[in-house]
């Protein structure tokens, strides 16, 4: 299974706006990470993440899935090196989990939530994506395809 955690500053994309999106879901843009730019190039439909606010809150509010596979990101004017995903909510977390939950858990710490700081799109592991659904209180976590 593959699961991701995507960054955003509230203050540029909140989760609210994310769940606004609705079904249609949101070109996830303005990656200018190569490292970041592959994982979203590794993504399968269905694939389940957790939306993280970054700066401004520092925890992990929803989940989401990608909905259109990797393709330009319309915001990197005509340059081919930038690709982006699609994704839309699928749930809240019902607990957010803070960064300060995740870092003082042993459990987490090769997490690259932890290790990569500044990576915008990052992948997860079952284990800590199972691991922060039962923190977050989701009792049947919605699950990637296999």
């Amino acid at each position: 299974m593959a699961y991701w955690l995507y960054k955003s500053e509230p203050s540029a994309w909140s989760w609210e706006q994310q769940k606004a999106a609705g079904e249609k879901g949101t070109e996830w843009t303005g990656v200018r990470n190569y490292l970041a730019r592959n994982n979203m190039r590794a993504m399968k439909i269905g694939d389940k993440g957790f939306f993280y606010h970054s700066n401004d809150g520092l925890e992990i509010v929803g989940i989401v899935e990608v909905c259109a596979l990797s393709h330009p990101d319309s915001s990197a004017k005509g340059d081919p090196k930038w690709d982006c995903v699609d994704i839309r909510a699928v749930t809240d977390v019902p607990t957010p989990v803070t960064l300060k939950d995740i870092k003082a858990n042993p459990k987490f710490e090769k997490m690259s939530l932890v290790t990569s700081m500044r990576l915008s799109v990052q992948p997860v592991t079952d284990e800590e994506y199972f691991e922060i659904c039962r923190l977050g209180g989701l009792d049947n976590p919605p699950k990637s395809p296999a």
